[in-house]
């Protein structure tokens, strides 16, 4: 594969400065809804990591930046105010439709046009259909769509032909049952996230924990496989962008892929650390400086395997794990907002998560290290425990040179 060779310019305190696209000479781009794009892709992540800055700083170096929808309420004191201690279903829907909506337009407001703005969307969540109408409606270039097979995605979007539609799909199997639905509805993927369960953060697409490593999720062999399904559904094998998640920490490991048959590459953690990121920088610097040790898989409330940094709650949680299941009883939402279609805890299910995950989520964004729910991917940062700009990333990605750090200046203390 050609060397992905980037021409940057410095700016005026020294450090890499990312270049406009068409500085950029480069012979793999990923092409996607109509456009050329750098072929890096930042992964959504809720609850509020990844909202309007981190996906519009994402797209305005012509990347691919991904909102997470879910609770982005979080993000809007006044929405907050509004539905605060309210156990009114329809009014946390619609305060977070309104959170949706005004975090898109500011993601497309600061990537200038540039790039691409996709929504995520997890099937999982009870309000998916709203987000996903909301999503379109709000001006989102693409719907990504996981935790759960997207089979009425082209439904959803019937009205928005021009929303490219990208599932998350972890085996050639469940690659192939996506694609033959949809040609039955007269509609392809416009792209497809291949994630490996073994190396990726948050909610994973595997049954159970002890099914993570399993050879059917190798990129080798899915890529091998999906060439074979192509080939028998008759489609071209460049007609379905292909974009590997999941342990991509490095420039040689996006050579790697590239020249392997993957159109681009997605990362998550690795945004999530940077100084753009939407959470508290307490966020960043749990997942910064968390260990391999520090990482466990436990399975969520969703009845999906999940991976996360070992905090203090988590810890606490594990430990009371059997006795809480032990006593699930289904009872109304703790927190009156009913955010899953199957709840473990909500619905009593005694053998996945007994806890609000929602809550959760919500303690992490806000930087509580006690209480937080801090999902995480396996392996190394690409700066180790450096929180540096989103610029920064992808250019070392791209070319496998890391920026050097620019001092602060000393601050000055007035006489």
């Amino acid at each position: 594969m050609p060397r992905l060779a980037v021409r940057a310019r410095s700016d005026t305190a020294g450090r890499a400065q990312f270049p406009d696209s068409e500085t950029i000479m480069t012979e793999h781009w990923l092409k996607l809804a109509g456009r050329r794009l750098l072929p890096i892709v930042q992964g959504g992540m809720g609850i509020g990591i990844s909202a309007h800055r981190l996906a519009g700083t994402v797209a305005a170096h012509n990347g691919v930046g991904t909102i997470a929808s879910i609770d982005l309420r979080h993000h809007h004191p006044d929405l907050m105010a509004q539905t605060g201690g309210t156990r009114d279903k329809a009014r946390i829907e619609a305060a977070n439709l309104v959170a949706l909506d005004r975090e898109i337009r500011s993601a497309r407001d600061l990537s200038g046009g540039r790039g691409l703005v996709a929504v995520n969307v997890m099937k999982a969540v009870g309000s998916h259909a709203q987000l996903v109408r909301q999503a379109c409606e709000s001006g989102a270039d693409a719907i990504v769509m996981g935790a759960g097979l997207p089979l009425d995605l082209p439904e959803l979007t019937a009205d928005y032909p021009k929303v490219a539609l990208i599932p998350i799909l972890s085996e050639a199997r469940g690659i192939g049952l996506v694609l033959r639905k949809w040609m039955k509805k007269g509609r392809l993927p416009d792209a497809i996230v291949v994630e490996h369960p073994a190396h990726a953060g948050g909610h994973l697409g595997a049954p159970a924990i002890q099914d993570l490593g399993e050879a059917r999720f190798s990129f080798a062999r899915v890529l091998a496989e999906c060439r074979e399904l192509f080939q028998t559904l008759g489609l071209a094998w460049d007609s379905i962008p292909l974009i590997l998640a999941g342990g991509i920490n490095s420039h040689a490991k996006v050579r790697h892929w590239l020249g392997e048959g993957a159109a681009a590459v997605q990362l998550g953690t690795a945004f999530a650390v940077t100084e753009e990121c939407d959470a508290h920088p307490a966020f960043k610097h749990v997942l910064a400086t968390a260990s391999p040790e520090d990482l466990c898989e436990f399975t969520s409330v969703a009845g999906l395997p999940a991976r996360a940094v070992l905090t203090p709650w988590l810890s606490r949680y594990l430990s009371s794990e059997s006795r809480l299941q032990r006593r699930a009883k289904a009872r109304d939402c703790l927190e009156g907002f009913d955010c899953l279609h199957a709840c473990g805890l909500r619905d009593g299910v005694a053998r996945i998560g007994q806890f609000c995950i929602d809550l959760k989520l919500a303690q992490a964004v806000r930087g509580d290290v006690e209480r937080g729910l801090f999902f995480r991917g396996k392996g190394a940062l690409p700066f180790g425990e450096a929180i540096r700009p989103v610029a920064d990333l992808l250019h070392y990605l791209l070319t496998g040179e890391k920026p050097a750090v620019v001092p602060m200046p000393a601050a000055t203390v007035a006489a």
